[in-house]
């Protein structure tokens, strides 16, 4: 396989799933994280088919830097992601919300901007975005992760708009409760044990079931589009509209 799939964030969780069963399958990987050393232990298991780079997204330079050296990209992956707190609106945290929007938003918009021109150029290239249940349906202390990931939707599906006529798909896969990731221990500053309680007496998904939606969506034929995934666990739905009564 001589595709070339770039990762962003792939050092854990969905990243790290979907870099493993590309790699599987045959691609060549560029792998993209702040945490090197977590992307050493992945490039390990296929040392002839990842390179890895040391990438904070959302620093404009340095992925326009760190693109410059991977060269034409076939599949780019965003998955590079950051959710912080479940406080109201009212007592958030604004560098928390910064942090959230560079990474959710910027970043993605970087990525996209730095692989985009060779595949518009090649006239062949996907680009798959990782969005959230919470871009779709909101729930208290969503807020501004909320907000980014229903920006992740729109802006795929603008990108397929500006793309028509072009053999360049985007997808945008919505994950709802997942397990086995880092989410929730950055979610909560570091805090382990509230970060189980999402997951308590639950079967959530898992990274590698991400990993095989995204992989099931590239592998269709180059005429098929997968607009958006939504994807929960059994035990999870989106809970009824909410009433406050006085």
């Amino acid at each position: 396989m001589n595709e070339l799939v770039a990762i962003t964030g792939a050092s854990a969780g969905i990243g790290a799933a979907a870099a493993r069963k590309f790699a599987e399958q045959g691609y060549r990987l560029a792998l993209m994280a702040r945490r090197l050393d977590h992307l050493s232990e992945i490039q390990k298991a296929y040392p002839k088919q990842i390179s890895i780079y040391e990438l904070d997204v959302r620093s404009s330079d340095a992925v326009m830097n760190v693109f410059s050296q991977i060269g034409p990209v076939d599949v780019l992956i965003n998955n590079a992601g950051v959710g912080f707190g479940l406080e109201p609106a009212y007592e958030g945290n604004l560098e928390e919300w910064d942090a959230c929007v560079e990474t959710n938003v910027n970043g993605l918009l970087y990525c996209t901007r730095a692989a985009l021109p060779s595949m518009v150029k090649r006239d062949h290239g996907h680009i798959v975005n990782l969005g959230s249940v919470a871009g779709r349906y909101p729930y208290p202390g969503g807020n501004v992760y909320g907000a980014t990931k229903a920006f992740v939707r729109q802006f795929s599906f603008n990108l397929r708009a500006d793309l028509l006529g072009k053999n360049v798909r985007v997808s945008c896969i919505e994950p709802g409760l997942v397990g086995e990731t880092e989410f929730s221990v950055i979610r909560f500053r570091g805090d382990q044990e509230k970060a189980k309680t999402p997951y308590a007496n639950t079967q959530p998904l898992q990274p590698k079931d991400i990993a095989e939606i995204i992989y099931f969506c590239h592998c269709l034929p180059p005429h098929v589009n997968i607009n958006t995934v939504e994807v929960m666990p059994v035990y999870q739905a989106s809970a009824p509209l909410a009433i406050h009564r006085t």
